[in-house]
C-alpha cells in the first residue's frame, strides 16, 4: 500500500532553514502557536486565576477550539511550504478529502474503538454496576456531538499537523513504531495547558501521567490504521472524533462510576493499550508500514531531523 508523496523537496529548491529542521520547527509552531492562544484562558479565573477576570464560557471554547488550528494545522502548512514548496499544501489538503478507502477502516474508527472504550471501562472495578441506560436524546444527540467534536474538539484542527505532517516524516526517520511514541508523547504534552484550563480533567500527577500513556497508546492504534488508510486525514480525523466523542458523550454519562469520577481516563488508557499490544503483536511491530510509504524520494535533504 502506498500514500500520497510527502516531504518532497521540489529539484530547483534549496533547502532553507526550516526545510533543514522541519520536525524541529513544525512542533515548535505547533506549541507556540496553540498555547498562545490557550495562555489567556489558563491565566483567568476560569483556569488559575492568576489574573483578576473571568471569561465567558463561549469565549473559552473558541479559544480552545482555536488553538487547534494556530498550532498543528498552521506549522502543518508552513512547513509543508517550507520542505515541499507550493505543491506542499496542495498535497496536504488532498488528503483531507482522501475519502476512498476500505469500508473496514471506516467500521474500524466509527464501531471497534468506542468499543474498545466500552470494553475498557467494563473490566474496571464497580463500574459494570454503576451502569445507566442508554436515553433516546443521548442517540438523537450524539451526531451532533460528534460534528461539533470534529469542528470544536481537536479532530479538525489536529490531525493535519500530527499525522499529516509529523507521522510520515517520524515514521521515515525513527521507524514505525519509535516514531508513534516519539509523536505520540509530543501530542499529549501539547496538551498540558489544558489541564489548568479550568474545563479539563483536574491537573493532578496521575492524571497527567495516564494521559501522556494513553494517547501514546492511542498514537500506535492511528498509526496503524493510518498506514491502511493511505495517509487519508479523513480517517484520522473521523478516528479522533470518535473516540473524543464517545468518551465525553456516551462512556461518561452510562458509566458514572465514583472510579471514574476520579480517574475518567481510565477506560481510554486500558481499551486503548488492549488494542495497541494487539497491534503491535499482529504487524511485529510494523504497523503495516512500508519503507516506500510516504517516501523522501531518495533526496537525503528531505530525511527529517
Amino acid at each position: 500500500m502506498t500514500t500520497s508523496r510527502v516531504g518532497t523537496q521540489p529539484d530547483d529548491t534549496r533547502p532553507g532553514g526550516l526545510a533543514r529542521h522541519p520536525l524541529v520547527f513544525f512542533f515548535l509552531i505547533a506549541y507556540a502557536g496553540a498555547w498562545l492562544v490557550e495562555l489567556p484562558v489558563v491565566l483567568s479565573r476560569t483556569g488559575t486565576g492568576l489574573l483578576p477576570y473571568t471569561l465567558p464560557p463561549v469565549v473559552v471554547a473558541l479559544a480552545l477550539a482555536a488553538a487547534t488550528f494556530t498550532g498543528p494545522t498552521l506549522a502543518a502548512f508552513v512547513m509543508a511550504r517550507a520542505t515541499e514548496g507550493s505543491e506542499g499544501p496542495k498535497r496536504l489538503l488532498r488528503r483531507y478529502v482522501l475519502w476512498r478507502v476500505k469500508l473496514r477502516w471506516y467500521l474500524f474508527v466509527l464501531l471497534v474503538i468506542p468499543a474498545s472504550e466500552v470494553l475498557g471501562a467494563i473490566v474496571l472495578p464497580g463500574v459494570l454496576t454503576s451502569y445507566q441506560p442508554v436515553t433516546v436524546g443521548l442517540v438523537l444527540g450524539y451526531p451532533l456531538a460528534f460534528v461539533l467534536t470534529i469542528v470544536l474538539g481537536g479532530p479538525l484542527g489536529e490531525e493535519p499537523g500530527w499525522r499529516g505532517f509529523a507521522l510520515p516524516r517520524l515514521q521515515s526517520a525513527r521507524g514505525p513504531l519509535a516514531g508513534s511514541v516519539i509523536l505520540g508523547v509530543l501530542w499529549a504534552l501539547w496538551h498540558l495547558p489544558l489541564f489548568w484550563s479550568g474545563v479539563w480533567t483536574p491537573p493532578t500527577v496521575a492524571n497527567i501521567v495516564m494521559f501522556i500513556v494513553m494517547i501514546t497508546l492511542l498514537t500506535v492504534v492511528m498509526t496503524w490504521v493510518f498506514n491502511n488508510a493511505k495517509g487519508s486525514l479523513l480517517i484520522t480525523i473521523l478516528m479522533h472524533a470518535s473516540f473524543n466523542t464517545f468518551a465525553n458523550k456516551v462512556v461518561a454519562p452510562i458509566f458514572p462510576a465514583p472510579l471514574l469520577n476520579d480517574y475518567g481516563l481510565l477506560p481510554e488508557l486500558v481499551g486503548f493499550g488492549a488494542v495497541a499490544i494487539i497491534v503491535i503483536a499482529a504487524t511485529r511491530g510494523r504497523l503495516s508500514f512500508h519503507d516506500e510509504q510516504h517516501s523522501q524520494d531518495s533526496n537525503p535533504a528531505a530525511v527529517p531531523s
